[in-house]
Protein backbone atom coordinates (compact mmCIF):
# COMPACT_ATOMS: atom_id res chain seq x y z
CA UNK A 1 0.00 0.00 0.00
CA UNK A 2 2.67 2.36 0.89
CA UNK A 3 4.79 1.80 -2.49
CA UNK A 4 1.49 2.26 -4.52
CA UNK A 5 1.01 5.41 -2.69
CA UNK A 6 5.08 6.80 -3.14
CA UNK A 7 4.16 5.79 -7.11
CA UNK A 8 1.25 7.54 -6.79
CA UNK A 9 2.81 10.71 -5.45
CA UNK A 10 5.69 10.34 -7.85
CA UNK A 11 3.73 10.14 -11.06
CA UNK A 12 1.70 13.32 -9.91
CA UNK A 13 4.57 15.26 -9.27
CA UNK A 14 6.02 14.45 -12.60
CA UNK A 15 2.59 15.27 -13.79
CA UNK A 16 2.43 18.74 -12.37
CA UNK A 17 6.09 18.51 -13.31
CA UNK A 18 5.51 18.38 -16.77
CA UNK A 19 2.37 20.98 -16.90
CA UNK A 20 4.56 23.50 -15.13
CA UNK A 21 7.23 23.25 -18.18
CA UNK A 22 4.75 23.32 -20.49
CA UNK A 23 3.26 26.37 -19.72
CA UNK A 24 4.50 30.39 -19.18
CA UNK A 25 3.77 32.70 -16.77
CA UNK A 26 2.72 36.44 -17.69
CA UNK A 27 6.09 37.47 -16.23
CA UNK A 28 7.91 34.76 -18.76
CA UNK A 29 6.20 35.72 -21.49
CA UNK A 30 6.84 39.71 -20.99
CA UNK A 31 10.64 39.02 -20.49
CA UNK A 32 10.64 37.01 -23.65
CA UNK A 33 9.12 40.24 -25.16
CA UNK A 34 11.48 42.57 -23.82
CA UNK A 35 14.18 40.12 -25.13
CA UNK A 36 12.38 39.80 -28.82
CA UNK A 37 12.72 43.36 -28.69
CA UNK A 38 15.80 43.73 -27.70
CA UNK A 39 17.25 41.51 -30.70
CA UNK A 40 14.91 42.86 -33.56
CA UNK A 41 16.49 45.23 -36.20
CA UNK A 42 13.66 45.46 -38.74
CA UNK A 43 11.02 43.54 -39.62
CA UNK A 44 8.23 44.00 -42.31
CA UNK A 45 4.41 43.05 -42.17
CA UNK A 46 1.08 43.00 -43.78
CA UNK A 47 -2.11 43.14 -42.02
CA UNK A 48 -5.76 44.03 -42.45
CA UNK A 49 -7.33 47.03 -40.48
CA UNK A 50 -10.99 47.26 -39.73
CA UNK A 51 -12.20 50.74 -38.41
CA UNK A 52 -16.35 50.78 -36.68
CA UNK A 53 -17.79 54.08 -37.62
CA UNK A 54 -21.33 53.68 -36.02
CA UNK A 55 -23.08 50.96 -38.08
CA UNK A 56 -20.20 51.37 -40.79
CA UNK A 57 -16.64 49.75 -41.23
CA UNK A 58 -14.21 50.73 -43.33
CA UNK A 59 -10.89 48.45 -44.12
CA UNK A 60 -7.31 49.38 -44.54
CA UNK A 61 -4.74 47.12 -45.65
CA UNK A 62 -2.09 47.77 -44.31
CA UNK A 63 1.85 47.49 -45.08
CA UNK A 64 4.65 48.49 -41.81
CA UNK A 65 8.37 48.41 -42.40
CA UNK A 66 10.48 49.19 -39.82
CA UNK A 67 14.37 49.38 -39.47
CA UNK A 68 15.80 49.98 -36.17
CA UNK A 69 16.29 52.66 -34.54
CA UNK A 70 13.72 55.31 -35.89
CA UNK A 71 12.86 54.53 -40.06
CA UNK A 72 9.24 53.48 -40.36
CA UNK A 73 7.03 53.35 -43.40
CA UNK A 74 3.17 52.74 -42.81
CA UNK A 75 1.15 52.79 -45.61
CA UNK A 76 -2.21 52.79 -45.07
CA UNK A 77 -4.50 51.19 -48.21
CA UNK A 78 -8.62 51.59 -48.26
CA UNK A 79 -9.60 47.86 -49.10
CA UNK A 80 -12.85 49.68 -51.64
CA UNK A 81 -11.07 52.71 -52.71
CA UNK A 82 -8.16 53.53 -55.09
CA UNK A 83 -7.11 55.44 -51.84
CA UNK A 84 -3.92 55.57 -49.93
CA UNK A 85 -1.83 57.48 -47.02
CA UNK A 86 1.39 56.39 -46.03
CA UNK A 87 3.16 57.58 -42.46
CA UNK A 88 7.34 58.06 -42.82
CA UNK A 89 9.84 58.41 -40.75
CA UNK A 90 13.66 59.11 -41.59
CA UNK A 91 16.37 61.13 -40.83
CA UNK A 92 14.76 64.18 -41.61
CA UNK A 93 11.74 63.93 -39.66
CA UNK A 94 8.12 62.23 -40.06
CA UNK A 95 6.15 62.50 -42.93
CA UNK A 96 2.54 62.01 -43.86
CA UNK A 97 2.09 61.13 -47.43
CA UNK A 98 -0.98 61.56 -50.09
CA UNK A 99 -0.19 60.60 -53.30
CA UNK A 100 -3.64 60.90 -55.12
CA UNK A 101 -3.45 64.44 -54.31
CA UNK A 102 0.08 65.06 -54.80
CA UNK A 103 0.24 66.37 -50.97
CA UNK A 104 3.42 65.98 -48.66
CA UNK A 105 3.56 66.66 -45.02
CA UNK A 106 6.14 67.51 -42.56
CA UNK A 107 5.91 67.06 -38.92
CA UNK A 108 8.42 67.93 -35.79
CA UNK A 109 7.06 64.83 -34.03
CA UNK A 110 8.42 62.12 -31.64
CA UNK A 111 5.70 59.95 -33.49
CA UNK A 112 5.63 56.63 -32.95
CA UNK A 113 6.65 56.99 -29.53
CA UNK A 114 4.45 59.49 -28.04
CA UNK A 115 1.23 57.33 -28.13
CA UNK A 116 0.06 53.60 -28.74
CA UNK A 117 -0.02 52.42 -32.40
CA UNK A 118 -2.18 48.99 -32.63
CA UNK A 119 -0.07 47.87 -36.07
CA UNK A 120 3.25 48.71 -34.68
CA UNK A 121 5.03 45.77 -32.92
CA UNK A 122 7.37 47.74 -30.64
CA UNK A 123 4.52 49.92 -29.45
CA UNK A 124 2.77 46.47 -28.77
CA UNK A 125 5.24 45.36 -26.54
CA UNK A 126 6.04 48.48 -24.74
CA UNK A 127 1.82 48.89 -24.01
CA UNK A 128 2.33 45.57 -22.10
CA UNK A 129 5.54 46.53 -20.21
CA UNK A 130 4.21 49.83 -19.39
CA UNK A 131 0.76 48.17 -17.85
CA UNK A 132 1.70 46.46 -14.45
CA UNK A 133 -1.93 45.85 -14.09
CA UNK A 134 -2.07 44.32 -17.90
CA UNK A 135 -4.73 41.17 -17.66
CA UNK A 136 -3.18 37.78 -18.97
CA UNK A 137 -4.35 34.30 -20.37
CA UNK A 138 -3.80 31.60 -22.57
CA UNK A 139 -4.93 29.32 -25.51
CA UNK A 140 -3.85 26.54 -27.40
CA UNK A 141 -2.23 28.64 -29.96
CA UNK A 142 -2.19 32.61 -28.40
CA UNK A 143 -0.88 34.74 -25.26
CA UNK A 144 -3.31 37.24 -25.05
CA UNK A 145 -2.97 40.83 -23.06
CA UNK A 146 -5.09 43.32 -22.33
CA UNK A 147 -3.57 46.45 -21.31
CA UNK A 148 -4.69 50.34 -21.22
CA UNK A 149 -3.73 52.16 -23.92
CA UNK A 150 -1.59 55.23 -24.81
CA UNK A 151 -3.19 57.38 -26.50
CA UNK A 152 -2.54 60.80 -25.14
CA UNK A 153 -5.66 62.64 -26.66
CA UNK A 154 -8.34 59.62 -26.87
CA UNK A 155 -10.16 58.52 -24.02
CA UNK A 156 -12.75 57.27 -26.29
CA UNK A 157 -10.36 54.30 -26.46
CA UNK A 158 -8.81 53.13 -23.44
CA UNK A 159 -8.31 49.34 -23.71
CA UNK A 160 -6.65 47.08 -25.98
CA UNK A 161 -6.40 43.47 -26.31
CA UNK A 162 -3.58 42.02 -27.77
CA UNK A 163 -3.32 38.27 -29.03
CA UNK A 164 0.37 37.45 -30.01
CA UNK A 165 1.42 33.91 -31.65
CA UNK A 166 2.84 31.09 -29.43
CA UNK A 167 5.32 29.82 -31.21
CA UNK A 168 7.63 33.21 -31.93
CA UNK A 169 5.57 36.07 -30.21
CA UNK A 170 4.17 37.83 -33.50
CA UNK A 171 1.24 39.97 -33.40
CA UNK A 172 -2.11 37.65 -34.55
CA UNK A 173 -4.91 39.96 -33.46
CA UNK A 174 -5.04 43.37 -31.82
CA UNK A 175 -8.59 45.02 -30.99
CA UNK A 176 -8.62 48.54 -29.71
CA UNK A 177 -11.80 49.03 -27.80
CA UNK A 178 -14.34 51.49 -26.53
CA UNK A 179 -14.72 51.97 -21.83
CA UNK A 180 -17.59 49.09 -22.62
CA UNK A 181 -14.90 47.12 -24.15
CA UNK A 182 -16.13 47.06 -28.01
CA UNK A 183 -13.89 46.39 -31.03
CA UNK A 184 -14.01 49.72 -32.43
CA UNK A 185 -10.42 48.75 -34.01
CA UNK A 186 -9.32 45.70 -35.18
CA UNK A 187 -6.02 44.85 -36.37
CA UNK A 188 -5.64 41.25 -37.83
CA UNK A 189 -1.67 40.46 -38.71
CA UNK A 190 -1.42 38.27 -42.09
CA UNK A 191 2.52 37.88 -42.43
CA UNK A 192 5.15 39.23 -40.32
CA UNK A 193 8.99 38.64 -41.19
CA UNK A 194 11.41 39.96 -38.67
CA UNK A 195 14.74 40.98 -39.27
CA UNK A 196 14.53 41.29 -42.94
CA UNK A 197 16.40 43.42 -44.84
CA UNK A 198 15.93 47.16 -46.80
CA UNK A 199 17.32 48.62 -49.50
CA UNK A 200 19.27 52.25 -49.02
CA UNK A 201 16.22 54.10 -50.46
CA UNK A 202 13.03 52.62 -49.19
CA UNK A 203 12.10 55.07 -46.69
CA UNK A 204 13.29 58.22 -48.92
CA UNK A 205 10.34 60.48 -48.77
CA UNK A 206 10.71 61.13 -52.92
CA UNK A 207 11.31 57.71 -53.90
CA UNK A 208 8.35 56.35 -51.64
CA UNK A 209 6.22 59.61 -53.43
CA UNK A 210 6.72 58.59 -56.56
CA UNK A 211 6.15 54.92 -56.30
CA UNK A 212 3.25 55.39 -54.52
CA UNK A 213 1.96 57.32 -57.67
CA UNK A 214 2.88 54.55 -60.33
CA UNK A 215 -0.72 53.02 -61.30
CA UNK A 216 -2.89 55.87 -59.85
CA UNK A 217 -5.52 57.43 -62.17
CA UNK A 218 -5.00 60.58 -63.61
CA UNK A 219 -4.95 63.29 -61.71
CA UNK A 220 -8.06 65.60 -61.94
CA UNK A 221 -7.97 68.63 -63.37
CA UNK A 222 -10.26 70.60 -60.92
CA UNK A 223 -12.56 71.84 -63.35
CA UNK A 224 -15.62 69.79 -61.51
CA UNK A 225 -15.77 71.68 -58.11
CA UNK A 226 -18.50 70.14 -56.56
CA UNK A 227 -18.42 68.09 -53.36
CA UNK A 228 -20.80 66.76 -50.97
CA UNK A 229 -20.63 69.13 -47.73
CA UNK A 230 -20.22 66.91 -44.46
CA UNK A 231 -21.32 67.51 -41.21
CA UNK A 232 -20.17 66.25 -37.85
CA UNK A 233 -21.89 64.17 -35.69
CA UNK A 234 -20.58 64.72 -32.82
CA UNK A 235 -22.21 66.59 -29.80
CA UNK A 236 -20.89 69.21 -27.90
CA UNK A 237 -23.00 70.50 -25.05
CA UNK A 238 -24.28 73.95 -25.43
CA UNK A 239 -23.39 74.18 -28.80
CA UNK A 240 -25.36 74.70 -31.56
CA UNK A 241 -25.15 74.91 -35.67
CA UNK A 242 -25.53 78.52 -36.69
CA UNK A 243 -24.69 79.08 -40.25
CA UNK A 244 -23.28 77.72 -43.69
CA UNK A 245 -21.17 79.64 -45.83
CA UNK A 246 -20.04 79.22 -49.52
CA UNK A 247 -16.98 80.29 -51.00
CA UNK A 248 -15.55 80.68 -54.88
CA UNK A 249 -11.68 80.19 -54.57
CA UNK A 250 -9.27 80.51 -57.49
CA UNK A 251 -9.21 76.94 -57.81
CA UNK A 252 -12.14 75.47 -56.31
CA UNK A 253 -14.73 75.95 -53.91
CA UNK A 254 -14.81 76.27 -50.18
CA UNK A 255 -17.83 75.65 -47.45
CA UNK A 256 -17.41 76.91 -44.30
CA UNK A 257 -20.02 76.37 -41.41
CA UNK A 258 -19.81 77.82 -38.05
CA UNK A 259 -21.24 76.20 -34.81
CA UNK A 260 -21.73 78.70 -31.59
CA UNK A 261 -22.04 78.41 -28.03
CA UNK A 262 -19.80 77.32 -25.10
CA UNK A 263 -17.58 75.29 -27.64
CA UNK A 264 -18.04 77.10 -30.28
CA UNK A 265 -15.75 76.17 -33.69
CA UNK A 266 -15.31 76.79 -37.46
CA UNK A 267 -15.59 73.73 -39.67
CA UNK A 268 -13.61 74.78 -43.16
CA UNK A 269 -14.65 72.30 -46.12
CA UNK A 270 -12.60 72.95 -49.42
CA UNK A 271 -11.90 71.06 -53.05
CA UNK A 272 -8.71 72.39 -54.62
CA UNK A 273 -7.37 72.06 -58.05
CA UNK A 274 -4.29 68.93 -57.81
CA UNK A 275 -1.05 70.93 -58.44
CA UNK A 276 2.36 69.59 -59.37
CA UNK A 277 3.77 67.88 -56.67
CA UNK A 278 6.57 70.15 -54.83
CA UNK A 279 9.75 69.20 -53.95
CA UNK A 280 9.60 70.41 -50.69
CA UNK A 281 7.31 69.44 -48.55
CA UNK A 282 4.74 71.58 -46.32
CA UNK A 283 5.45 72.01 -43.01
CA UNK A 284 2.35 71.19 -40.80
CA UNK A 285 2.72 72.81 -36.74
CA UNK A 286 1.21 70.10 -34.66
CA UNK A 287 0.84 66.03 -34.02
CA UNK A 288 0.34 63.38 -36.48
CA UNK A 289 -3.34 62.11 -35.19
CA UNK A 290 -5.30 58.77 -36.55
CA UNK A 291 -9.23 59.66 -37.58
CA UNK A 292 -10.04 56.21 -38.28
CA UNK A 293 -10.65 57.54 -41.92
CA UNK A 294 -7.49 59.26 -42.46
CA UNK A 295 -4.17 60.57 -40.75
CA UNK A 296 -4.58 64.75 -39.78
CA UNK A 297 -2.50 67.40 -38.21
CA UNK A 298 -3.92 68.49 -34.49
CA UNK A 299 -2.63 71.43 -33.03
CA UNK A 300 -3.40 73.68 -29.56
CA UNK A 301 -6.54 75.15 -31.77
CA UNK A 302 -6.98 73.47 -35.09
CA UNK A 303 -6.87 70.71 -36.50
CA UNK A 304 -6.74 69.68 -40.42
CA UNK A 305 -6.85 66.67 -42.68
CA UNK A 306 -8.16 65.51 -45.88
CA UNK A 307 -10.11 62.47 -47.30
CA UNK A 308 -11.70 61.81 -50.80
CA UNK A 309 -10.21 64.47 -52.29
CA UNK A 310 -11.28 67.01 -49.71
CA UNK A 311 -9.57 69.06 -47.27
CA UNK A 312 -10.81 70.08 -44.17
CA UNK A 313 -10.01 71.99 -41.42
CA UNK A 314 -11.91 73.01 -37.85
CA UNK A 315 -10.38 75.65 -35.68
CA UNK A 316 -11.64 76.82 -32.40
CA UNK A 317 -9.88 78.73 -29.04
CA UNK A 318 -12.04 76.53 -26.59
CA UNK A 319 -11.68 73.06 -27.94
CA UNK A 320 -9.59 70.94 -26.19
CA UNK A 321 -7.90 68.65 -28.23
CA UNK A 322 -9.37 65.57 -27.55
CA UNK A 323 -12.70 67.95 -28.68
CA UNK A 324 -11.17 68.26 -31.79
CA UNK A 325 -10.50 65.30 -32.50
CA UNK A 326 -13.67 63.72 -31.70
CA UNK A 327 -15.81 66.06 -34.09
CA UNK A 328 -12.97 65.76 -36.62
CA UNK A 329 -13.84 61.66 -36.66
CA UNK A 330 -17.67 62.31 -36.92
CA UNK A 331 -17.23 64.07 -40.01
CA UNK A 332 -18.00 61.47 -42.03
CA UNK A 333 -21.43 62.28 -43.62
CA UNK A 334 -24.49 63.98 -44.80
CA UNK A 335 -25.82 63.98 -40.88
CA UNK A 336 -27.89 66.69 -39.58
CA UNK A 337 -26.88 70.17 -38.81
Amino acid sequence: MRKKLLLLMTTLSVILLLAACGSKSQDDVVKELKSKQGDLTSYKVKAKMTLKMGSDSQIYNVEIWHKDPTFYRVNLKNAEKDQSQMILRNNQGVFVLTPALNKSFRFQSDWPQNSSQAYLYESLIKDIVMDKSAKFSTTKDYYIFETKTRYQNNSMLPFQEIKLNKSDLSPAVVKVMDPDRNALVTVEFSKVKFNTNFDKDDFDMKKNMTRAQLGLPAMANGKDSAFTVKYPTFELKGTKFIGEKEVKIEDGKRVVLTYDGKKSYTLVQEKVTVKVASSTPTYVEGDIVDLGMTIGAVSDHSISWSHDGIDYMIASKNLTKNELIEVAKSVQGEAVK
